[in-house]
């Protein structure tokens, strides 16, 4: 029931991007390793299978969150970013590179872009970031703590590509939000 809690909840923040949706219950059950915040261990757990790769930033923590996916749920791990089928990463190694290093599908089949998941220190329903299109009416602000603003460049760089590009999610303790490639990204002072 976890799972199919958190999947709902990532369906919902895929329709509604930039609106935060809480994982509490489920995400607290999660006993994720060192380096792993709840939310995002529990988006792991839920999307992750044999056939799904993950590329881990390069860190301190990289090999054990390798060993830890593998173990729970036989994903195969992706030596690089551009193999992935999912990148996690935190705030600090969301560097406009990411980008360029995430698939972003073919004309054929855009559905095999990879999805860049963000672990961040801080998510609110606050001034940052403008975001329209797509599930969303008028307008909706998200401010994203710990992202630079060159990470936003870069995906502002790429909406021209769509249907093609990479998915975004963020998250943070028990919170997650997403930005899917057909959300348009304004920087707000």
């Amino acid at each position: 029931h976890d799972a199919q809690q958190v999947f709902r909840r990532l369906l919902d923040a895929m329709s509604r991007p930039g609106r935060l949706q809480s994982l509490d219950d489920a995400a607290v059950r999660v006993d994720p390793p060192a380096g792993l915040g709840a939310a995002t261990a529990a988006v792991l757990l839920t999307i992750a299978d044999p056939a799904l790769r993950v590329w881990f930033a390069p860190g301190v923590h990289a090999e054990a969150l390798s060993a830890w996916l593998r173990f729970h749920t036989g994903a195969r791990i992706a030596d690089a970013a551009a193999d992935a089928d999912w990148l996690v990463l935190a705030a600090d190694d969301a560097c406009p590179d990411v980008w360029s290093d995430a698939a972003i599908g073919t004309d054929e089949a855009p559905h095999t872009a990879a999805t860049l998941l963000v672990e961040v220190p801080s998510l609110s329903a606050a001034r940052g970031l403008r975001l329209t299109g797509p599930g969303i009416e008028h307008h909706h602000a998200l401010d994203v703590g710990g992202v630079g603003a060159a990470f936003w460049q870069a995906r502002q760089s790429r909406e021209h590509h769509f249907p093609l590009g990479a998915d975004l999610v963020l998250t943070c303790g028990p919170l997650i939000a997403a930005l899917p490639r057909s959300t348009r990204i304004a920087l707000e002072d």
